[in-house]
């Protein structure tokens, strides 16, 4: 089902009967801890789902240590090389024969941020928002937006009333939306991250933490949320 690939990871669904391919895709814009196991993962239970999944590797191969400054510097200005891959993503996947040419985008802590960002850009088709960052003019930033559907938990710590921010935007906006929030959930619900990270320490002191009813919740959410703007048109 999964393929390594030299700009990042590729996950394409194995082919059945009312299934065949082409199937709709989607770009995953990993954590900030880098494109590891966990997000492989986070791949693999989307093609199995019936989706091509291209995750680039937005660290380049280095140190998540080494990139991190860079890459959230590049999401507060809304522009940089970062994004400049991720579009280059969004159009070799579109134009791949394995997909219908329907693109989606999915992130995660600092993926969700450039997610949510890439949603009020053209060639979306969904978002998938995941205690990703919600700047204050997220209305401006989403006219004109694709759909939308966003998860945050109600004990992150770095991220108090994100979900309630961001409904407010996408109401102010017009834009299609399924916002929630889970109130005993931490930030980083539906990842498994590895406690040998790096960035453990951080973890800790950030409150990131895997809940498995949270994580089931949230991706029957966005499977549906995806099967209606995706795979429906």
């Amino acid at each position: 089902m999964t393929a390594a690939a030299h700009a990042g990871y590729v996950a394409v669904p194995v082919p059945t009967s009312d299934r065949p391919g082409p199937w709709a895709g989607v770009v995953l814009v990993h954590d900030a801890f880098g494109p590891g196991d966990d997000m492989h993962e986070q791949a693999d239970w989307l093609a199995a789902a019936g989706y091509v999944v291209v995750m680039p590797d937005l660290y380049g191969g280095r140190s998540a240590v080494r990139c991190l400054k860079g890459t959230f510097a590049q999401l507060a200005q809304r522009r940089g090389p970062v994004f400049d891959q991720l579009e280059a993503a969004r159009s070799a996947l579109a134009a791949d024969p394995r997909c219908t040419g329907t693109v989606g985008v999915i992130g995660y802590c600092m993926g969700g941020g450039f997610a949510l960002l890439l949603a009020g850009r053209p060639g979306w088709s969904a978002a998938s928002v995941n205690y990703g960052q919600v700047p204050d003019d997220v209305a401006d930033l989403l006219a004109g937006a694709c759909p939308v559907v966003a998860s945050f938990g109600g004990r992150d710590k770095g991220l108090p009333g994100a979900a309630a921010k961001l409904q407010a935007g996408v109401e102010a906006a017009g834009v299609v939306a399924d916002v929630h929030e889970y109130p005993q959930a931490r930030h980083g619900f539906i990842n498994r991250l590895a406690a040998a990270s790096p960035l453990a320490p951080m973890m800790k002191v950030a409150g990131v933490g895997y809940d498995h009813a949270a994580a089931a919740d949230a991706k029957q959410r966005i499977l549906a949320f995806f099967d209606a703007h995706l795979r429906g048109r």
